[in-house]
């Protein structure tokens, strides 16, 4: 199995740093903003993980992510809008590669276009209960479904 980014609402993950910086008006865009972000909703990831351990006719790499992925400008709105912050100040490159050397970090997640669909898991018959990010931003900042 190969995943894509794991996203839940628990502290110290990737989606709940995406929400404090949302919060604080942070939110923008990294970069260009045109790098695809694939994402997995936690539910979703688990789900296939238990689906997957009980089919014995898949077989080789897998990859788990949301069949939706989407440019990192639309998913930091997405965030925005589901946490009801109206702007963000964007983030350009050199600002993220200085922040990045400070932290002894590197930009790659966030810089960096991932596309990745999930197809072989898609063919197999698995069905996604939050395909899209939209939806998928709005439950995790509200524990809850909505109508997108």
């Amino acid at each position: 199995m190969r995943s894509a980014i794991v996203m839940s609402p628990y502290r110290g993950t990737p989606f709940s740093i995406f929400r404090a910086l949302a919060r604080l008006g942070l939110g923008g865009k990294a970069g260009h903003g045109r790098q695809f972000v694939s994402w997995i909703h936690h539910r979703d990831f688990a789900r296939a993980v238990a689906w997957l351990i009980d089919r014995d006719d898949i077989s080789g790499v897998v990859n788990l992510a949301a069949p939706n992925p989407l440019p990192n400008a639309e998913f930091m709105r997405a965030i925005r809008k589901a946490c009801g912050v109206p702007l963000g100040i964007p983030a350009p490159a050199w600002l993220l590669e200085t922040a990045a050397f400070f932290l002894r970090t590197e930009t790659e997640l966030l810089l960096k276009s991932r596309r990745v669909v999930p197809g072989r898991l898609l063919r197999a018959g698995f069905t996604f209960e939050l395909p899209t990010w939209p939806e998928a931003a709005y439950d995790l900042c509200h524990g809850g479904r909505s109508e997108w």
